[in-house]
């Protein structure tokens, strides 16, 4: 897994526009995070607060995503008044996106956090995990507990995550797995199955199974998702694959970083009963080095693959 990047997530059993509005106000940090106490407001959307990780304060800002499936926001710190150099993007997905037509309720929450390797400390990098796995946790009980439960609300599903540094030009990467064409050359699992146009097709699994997949890319802030959609029309059964495409430029905010991270969401049932699709993790993360592979190949850069998944600096 890429090394600079982390993710954590949780099932919140409130409504995903509840939980949007209550992550797109700073000043509710005080009431789940460690140490991220808001102390001056700077504008409508930034604050100057403490921080779990640092001596110093930091300064905090809020941007809303725009996407008609999902809810999203970035967090954004830095030492200075904007000049930020950590980004956050936070995922709300709805039950039924995971699930189309499922009578769960509730939000599942994605949280995804980079951190540059010119300016990480240890602390920050050995503490990260630990700190917001922990704050997710809190999140969950706040929103939760307003709600007005008493314990921990189990959802049907969990996310987890694969994610690869590419070095290739991120404009390289969205061109060629856009192209649902491209996909037989990435995904061993799958085969054509009848004509594949650029963004919908009709695939064999590996035990023969029809699968009829479908591509969609959206822009987010200055990154990307391409959601992957497969679904099998005779169990009537989906499995979503969102995958977010993030110039290294952007996610540890130095304009010298080559190439993007790739950051691939996954969903899983709960009592982990999946027999279609992607059946663990490590189905995704196969793939993902192939198309690491391919991608630096097509760039040129032929032993970025040999130095491994993680973003290094030149």
């Amino acid at each position: 897994m890429e090394k600079n990047t982390f993710a954590t997530s949780a099932y919140i059993a409130t409504p995903p526009k509840t939980a949007f509005d209550y992550l797109c106000s700073l000043k509710n940090l005080d009431e789940w995070t460690l140490f991220s106490r808001m102390k001056e407001q700077i504008d409508e959307d930034t604050f100057r607060g403490t921080a779990s990780g640092y001596h110093e304060d930091l300064y905090y800002h809020v941007k809303k995503l725009e996407n008609p499936k999902f809810y999203g926001i970035e967090w954004h710190c830095g030492l200075e008044y904007q000049k930020y150099y950590q980004v956050y993007p936070v995922l709300l997905f709805p039950t039924d996106y995971i699930e189309p037509g499922t009578d769960e309720k509730g939000v599942y929450f994605h949280w995804l956090s980079f951190v540059d390797p010119k300016r990480q400390t240890g602390m920050i990098m050995q503490g990260i995990h630990t700190v917001h796995t922990s704050e997710c946790r809190s999140l969950k009980a706040n929103l939760e507990r307003k709600a007005g439960l008493t314990s921990a609300a189990k959802g049907q599903h969990f996310i987890d995550t694969d994610t690869i540094y590419v070095d290739a030009p991120i404009e390289m990467g969205i061109e060629f797995l856009q192209d649902l064409r491209n996909m037989d050359d990435w995904a061993h699992l799958l085969r054509p199955n009848g004509e594949i146009t650029e963004s919908e097709g009709e695939f064999i699994d590996e035990y023969d199974q029809k699968v009829k997949a479908s591509i969609k890319l959206h822009s987010l802030s200055k990154y990307y998702l391409l959601e992957q959609e497969f679904y099998y029309p005779e169990y009537e059964y989906y499995q979503r694959t969102p995958m977010l495409l993030i110039p290294c430029s952007y996610a540890f905010a130095d304009p010298e970083a080559r190439g993007f991270i790739m950051h691939r969401i996954s969903f899983w049932k709960a009592d982990k009963s999946e027999t279609h699709g992607k059946l663990q993790l490590e189905d995704l993360g196969a793939e993902s080095m192939n198309i690491k592979r391919m991608l630096e190949s097509k760039a040129g850069n032929m032993e970025s693959f040999n130095r491994g998944m993680s973003y290094i600096p030149q």
